[in-house]
Formats: C-alpha cells, structure tokens, sequence
C-alpha cells in the first residue's frame, strides 16, 4: 500500500537504499525517469532478498513500436531478472497494441510478474477492456484530495483493476490549504500525512516520493490511526483540479 516513487528523484541509489533499509519493499522507477540503473543497483545491493521487494518500471512513450526490446532494456538497466509489475506510462496511440504485446509476452513466459497501465482515463480504459484478455492489475494515476474523481476510482475498482496513487501528497504544493491543515492540527499529524492516509481509506496504493530518512519514516506512520468519516468527507471535497502533470484526458 506504500510505495517509493522516484520520478524527477537525484540521488536515486541512496534513496532507494535508505528506504528499503527502513521496511520500504515497493519501489516505482520508469525507463523515462532515467534512473532505472540507480535503482536496480540499489535494489541488489540493499541485502533485502529480491523476492521481498515489489518492483515496477514503464514502457517510455517513445517505445511503443518495440515493446519487448524496451522491456529488455529496461531489464538491463535495473540489472534485475525479472519485474513485478511493468505499465504501460501514458496512453499513446498505439496503445491497445502495445497491451497485446504485453499480453503475449506474459504468456511466453517473459520476466514480468504482472502488467498494467498508468494515466489511463475511464474512456482509455473502456477502449482497451473489450481488447484485452488479461485485465490490468493497475492504473497508476495522479491521486490526491485536489484531483479525486471517484468515478475514476470506483471505475476501477469496478473492473477489479488497483489504483496507484503517483504524487498523492500534490508535491508539496497545497500543503496550506485551510482544510487540509485544519484536519491535520486536530488529528496531530503533518498535512502529509492526512493525504497519505485519504488514498489509503480510498484503498488506493500510495507511491510518494521522499529523499530524506524522516520524511520515509513520516510517510510509513499513515497506518495505525484513521481518518473520520467527517474528515474523509470534507477531504472529498477540498477537489478544485490542480494538477503537478499533465492531464491525460489530453490524450486522443
């Protein structure tokens, strides 16, 4: 349910590291984050046995006319035998092909424990369903409280696909929001974490980014205390929007 995210992240291989040593055991890199070999090595080298982390990179936008060959790069790069979970990063054009390559590459046996896709609106998703033989494990999209559509997320979770919240805490960004800090000083707890904890009740799985030791630590304290059903409701509607990506409904 919490996961490392290491886009637009320096200093990877220490990160990862610290993390993994403080009980993080899922990490998300992307062969456009350019730093799938950082994070593989810190996977090797972290004395964590390799079947106790849970691993995923992407399929970079412009790899779509080679699929395998990507996922072999990237495979190279991680210096990993294998992946758990390998997404497709945005919807491109040719993606419905691209997902039925994936598809025959999991029945080959290919290194990759589950696929899935990311970014991926409602109608991306009602385009690629009727296609697919195996349904996606996951939608990795841009989740907080500012940008929660529960149509996406009860969609979804209609279809039995997960939901992957990246930069679910809005990159710091809305940190002083009224509401947000309102629930925060009465529940004791950073604004930080009062979002983390939103997308956990939502059951949906948290990959935030944090590149110092306290901040992994303060990320992991979103599990033993829960959020009233009052909070989580005023939480709903603290919605206006904003987004730190790009919107994917912009995607044809």
């Amino acid at each position: 349910m919490l996961g490392l995210g290491t886009s637009r992240l320096e200093g990877a291989y220490e990160t990862v590291k610290s993390a993994l040593a403080l009980g993080y055991r899922h990490i998300d890199t992307a062969a456009m984050y350019g730093n799938e070999a950082e994070v593989g090595r810190a996977v090797r080298d972290s004395g964590v046995a390799r079947g106790e982390i849970f691993v995923t990179t992407k399929l970079a936008n412009g790899g779509h006319d080679d699929v395998e060959g990507e996922l072999k790069a990237s495979l190279e790069r991680l210096g990993l035998d294998y992946v758990d979970l390998y997404l497709i990063h945005w919807p491109m054009p040719k993606r419905v092909a691209s997902w039925k390559t994936l598809e025959t590459l999991v029945k080959r046996g290919a290194p990759i424990k589950s696929i899935g896709v990311s970014n991926f609106t409602i109608r991306h998703l009602q385009e690629l369903l009727p296609q697919t033989e195996i349904v996606p494990a996951v939608n990795q999209v841009e989740f907080n409280p500012f940008v929660y559509k529960s149509d996406l997320l009860n969609y979804n979770q209609a279809k039995g696909i997960q939901l992957v919240a990246y930069s679910p805490m809005t990159r710091g960004h809305k940190m002083d929001n009224p509401g947000l800090s309102d629930i925060a000083a009465r529940c004791g707890k950073t604004p930080a974490q009062i979002m983390l904890r939103w997308s956990v009740q939502h059951d949906v799985v948290v990959i935030p980014k944090a590149t110092s030791a306290q901040h992994q630590v303060d990320n992991m304290d979103i599990f033993d205390w829960k959020l009233s059903a009052d909070d989580m409701a005023k939480l709903d509607r603290l919605y206006d929007g904003y987004r730190v990506t790009e919107d994917p409904e912009n995607y044809p």
